[in-house]
């Protein structure tokens, strides 16, 4: 197969840092001048695949650097292009880690976002686990070759933290650190009901529309709380972002987002049944927990289980956000999960 495309590279001006502030949260230092983008695909895990990268980093960058050069992926039913590179109020997370001089990458696994779609006939559904670990492999191949790195870090969210977890903790060398953003773990009656999975055999794609993805982001938010949980126009603008990368939900009526139902088969043979996709003992690089207090997808009761059991990871540490959701990358106060990250990130942990 052919080797990596590039789609497309652009230098844009920085904006000023626009961040929305909680209470007592300031922004860090301005970003420098520019900031530049790549885009490409490059063959997937599977044959016939091409999984879509986006690359952020500063224009005038320095010699790449292990714990400077990150990889962010994302969960069960959105790509990583439209959260974690998401300008809202002119600034993505991408952006706010390539203003501070991070070298950032963004994944969407094998049929999510720009990447390949398995035909829907599919049969199982497509990217279970395996498939999106080695989809995340061949990612950090094509980074640590281009960047001539040894090791990068790891930002997952939701589902993408067990994928990335799965990795660190098969290919120790490979990793620098990792962030566990809303990390999923075993699930109980209650967070089963957050996220069903439906009885017999799965289909290889299930829908979402504009309302259902609304509704189900503001469950477990107070009434009182909701109106302000994100500023106007920014649902609509991520809405708007998502679903048209998906052009064939597009052009139905009314629209819908398509996304692999394999995690949904990962959430039955593992996370229900008891039976963790990966052993967190074996992660020996430093890792962040970090959550939103409003997660009903993945609840502070999941992240409290998983910390105690990331017994080899030096410095490792929990930090649970104040009026948040599963999104709190895309809401208000995201400005306080940049910070607790990038706290992480910037630290020394030789």
């Amino acid at each position: 197969m052919a080797g990596p495309g590039p789609i497309a590279r652009r230098a844009m001006l920085a904006s000023p840092l626009l961040l929305p502030l909680a209470a007592g949260i300031r922004p860090a230092a301005a970003q420098p001048a520019g900031v530049v983008m790549d885009e490409m695909l490059i063959p997937g895990a599977e044959p016939g695949m091409q999984i879509y990268l986006r690359n952020k980093r500063p224009e005038a960058q320095g010699p790449a650097r292990p714990d400077r050069t990150i990889l962010c992926v994302h969960g069960a039913t959105y790509p990583a292009s439209t959260g974690f590179d998401l300008p809202l109020s002119g600034v993505s997370w991408m952006d706010y880690m390539a203003g501070r001089g991070f070298d950032v990458w963004s994944l969407d696994l094998t049929g999510y976002g720009r990447s390949t779609r398995p035909p829907a006939d599919r049969s199982p559904p497509p990217t279970r686990g395996e498939q999106a670990v080695a989809d995340i492999a061949a990612a950090l191949k094509h980074i640590r070759e281009a960047r001539g790195v040894a090791k990068t870090g790891l930002i997952g969210w939701s589902w993408g933290t067990t994928l990335v977890s799965r990795f660190a903790a098969d290919n120790p060398a490979l990793v620098d650190r990792l962030v566990l953003y809303a990390p999923l773990w075993l699930r109980d009656a209650n967070s089963r009901g957050a996220v069903p999975v439906p009885e017999g055999p799965l289909p290889a794609y299930r829908t979402v529309t504009r309302a259902q993805a609304r509704e189900r982001w503001m469950a477990g938010v107070p009434d009182g709380k909701r109106a302000g949980l994100i500023p106007p126009g920014w649902y609509e603008y991520w809405a708007d972002a998502t679903f048209a990368t998906d052009p064939e939900g597009s052009r139905q009526v009314p629209s819908v987002l398509r996304a692999p139902n394999g995690v949904l088969q990962d959430l039955r043979d593992y996370w229900d049944a008891g039976k963790p996709f990966y052993d967190p003992s074996k992660i020996t690089a430093p890792a962040l927990l970090v959550l939103g207090e409003w997660d009903r997808d993945t609840p502070p009761a999941m992240a409290t289980t998983l910390f105690p059991l990331l017994a080899q990871s030096p410095g490792k540490r929990l930090v649970m956000l104040a009026e948040g959701t599963h999104s709190i990358m895309l809401e208000r106060n995201r400005g306080a999960l940049f910070q607790a990250v990038q706290v992480f990130l910037e630290e020394s942990f030789a």
